[in-house]
């Protein structure tokens, strides 16, 4: 029979999230990770295998706090609400103060170096992940009158994901809710010709 855990492993996870947030994956040692998580590092080993491994669990735990963002842009009534959603959900969550500033998928992908190439093409695919997502939005929406139908839904997506990736770098940086906010509407300027009245 095996050992019941003796740690709560959400916890220990959002507390490695911290460290590789702050640090990168490069970056954050297992000294680092060990005492941020409360465990020693046979512990981690014997739990996730391998820093990547814990950095893996990492991952799919920061997509799991992501779930309600991710269903509140699918359950929009037209394309133009669903985009919306999309940038002014996540400039919630890019501020939120019980969190780093910024997103993880993008602070780490932007300081992990060479040595990393695999984990920096895992974060890579797991940012592009959003670009089929926001297509089908689009597409969704010529076929139900409320996007032109002549548009490039394809363009159209990559450009909402060049904006979102920026506001994920500028509340890094230290922007505001508010200065964020008004990039936002902005952006969301651009997109006027696209939408069908």
């Amino acid at each position: 029979m095996p050992r019941p855990r003796k740690y709560d492993e959400n916890l220990a996870l959002d507390r490695a999230m911290e460290v590789f947030w702050a640090l990168s994956y490069e970056g954050a040692s297992m000294t680092e990770l060990t005492k941020a998580m409360g465990m020693n590092a046979p512990s981690v080993y014997f739990a996730f295998g391998s820093k990547r491994g814990l950095f893996d669990a990492v991952l799919e735990r920061y997509d799991v706090r992501r779930i309600q963002y991710k269903e509140s842009i699918l359950k929009a009534s037209t394309a133009h609400e669903a985009i919306e959603r999309t940038l002014y959900g996540a400039i919630e969550w890019l501020t939120d103060p019980a969190e780093p500033p910024g997103c993880l998928l993008m602070q780490s992908g932007l300081t992990s170096g060479a040595a990393s190439q695999d984990v920096c093409n895992e974060l890579v695919r797991r940012r592009d992940r959003v670009i089929p997502l926001l297509t089908e939005i689009f597409e969704h929406g010529q076929k139900n009158g409320n996007v032109v139908g002549t548009a490039d839904a394809g363009a159209l997506a990559r450009y909402c994901q060049t904006i979102f990736s920026g506001l994920c770098v500028q509340a890094a940086a230290g922007c505001s809710r508010t200065e964020l906010e008004n990039c936002a509407h902005l952006a969301l300027a651009g997109l006027n010709e696209f939408w069908c009245q």
